[in-house]
């Protein structure tokens, strides 16, 4: 016992896993650890999703998504979700869409806050939305080419790929943005007014793709085959069709260490280490300190693709 009566290991005994509210939402068992190797619960990843929402926010909202669900921690079967059920809740809405196979089915979207904390509430670590809005799914208005690094693959070659990618898009006059993937890569994203279908987004993407295969053959590749990326960058283009998804700024990774797909501005590109440099507190720490959105300007840019 201690000097006031109490016993000195009661503040370590985990406290009761009653529901707390975050930003509105009930949010049960939020003691359960989720990232097991770095003990951070389902509590504190509502309190990261709530703390960066005014960022996140404009991300996902009124786009399809698809979610990775993890019910039992990130080291156990996470499982990606896009169909609609009633379960996630009140705020998440359903949209019907086409089916590649034909027939339709309610897919997932969310208009605010509320709608981004009930789908933490049901286990979602990570957001992947589409390249289009709910109003014109088959209207894609942004694509994303992921830089994938083989293994031994120098990050100092990655950020070199995505100034490639960019100096070439600034040659077709596309300003795009940039940020980590949370993962070994990095993110080239290019907003772009809408009326191309996603055939000819999809075409352009590859396009760029095998641009810079042909410029350096040594670095890069373009096709999907494991047996030929051995010390090469993976420019992944498939991301860009109807359905396809990558996941989004500001949205946490299933992985250990909780890394943060972080957008940047390209000039901060060279200060960063890693693909998984920022993780949830680093992402937390910058979203309070930001003075401007490292994409400033992005909602506002009225550029398109080129044809053919």
């Amino acid at each position: 016992m201690n000097d006031t009566g109490q016993n000195i290991h009661a503040s370590k005994r985990p406290p009761a896993d009653r529901p707390i509210d975050v930003s509105g939402v009930r949010i049960t068992h939020p003691g359960r650890v989720v990232y097991p190797d770095d003990g951070i619960t389902k509590g504190e990843v509502a309190a990261y999703y709530a703390a960066v929402a005014d960022w996140i926010l404009p991300e996902i909202i009124n786009r399809p998504l698809s979610m990775v669900r993890c019910p039992g921690g990130t080291d156990s079967a996470c499982f990606f979700q896009k169909h609609h059920a009633a379960k996630l809740g009140s705020s998440v809405r359903p949209i019907p869409l086409e089916e590649k196979g034909g027939g339709e089915d309610d897919y997932v979207y969310i208009r605010d806050r509320k709608g981004l904390l009930q789908l933490v509430q049901m286990n979602t670590i990570e957001f992947h939305p589409w390249g289009s809005r709910v109003d014109k799914p088959d209207a894609p208005d942004r694509i994303v080419l992921d830089l994938d690094p083989a293994p031994g693959v120098a990050w100092e070659a990655v950020v070199e790929g995505a100034r490639g990618i960019r100096d070439l898009l600034d040659g077709m006059k596309l300003a795009s943005f940039v940020r980590t993937s949370g993962g070994k890569g990095l993110h080239v994203v290019v907003p772009f007014r809408r009326g191309p279908d996603w055939q000819a987004v999809k075409d352009f993407c590859e396009r760029v793709a095998d641009t810079m295969v042909e410029r350096a053959p040594d670095r890069y590749i373009a096709t999907a085959s494991k047996a030929q990326r051995e010390g090469k960058i993976f420019i992944d283009w498939l991301r860009n069709a109807r359905g396809a998804t990558s996941v989004c700024s500001w949205s946490l990774r299933a992985r250990e260490g909780a890394p943060v797909a972080m957008p940047l501005r390209w000039d901060e590109l060279g200060k960063v280490g890693g693909g998984a440099a920022f993780g949830m507190q680093a992402a937390i720490a910058r979203a309070r300190s930001l003075k401007a959105d490292p994409w400033e300007g992005m909602a506002r840019l009225q550029q398109r693709l080129p044809k053919g």
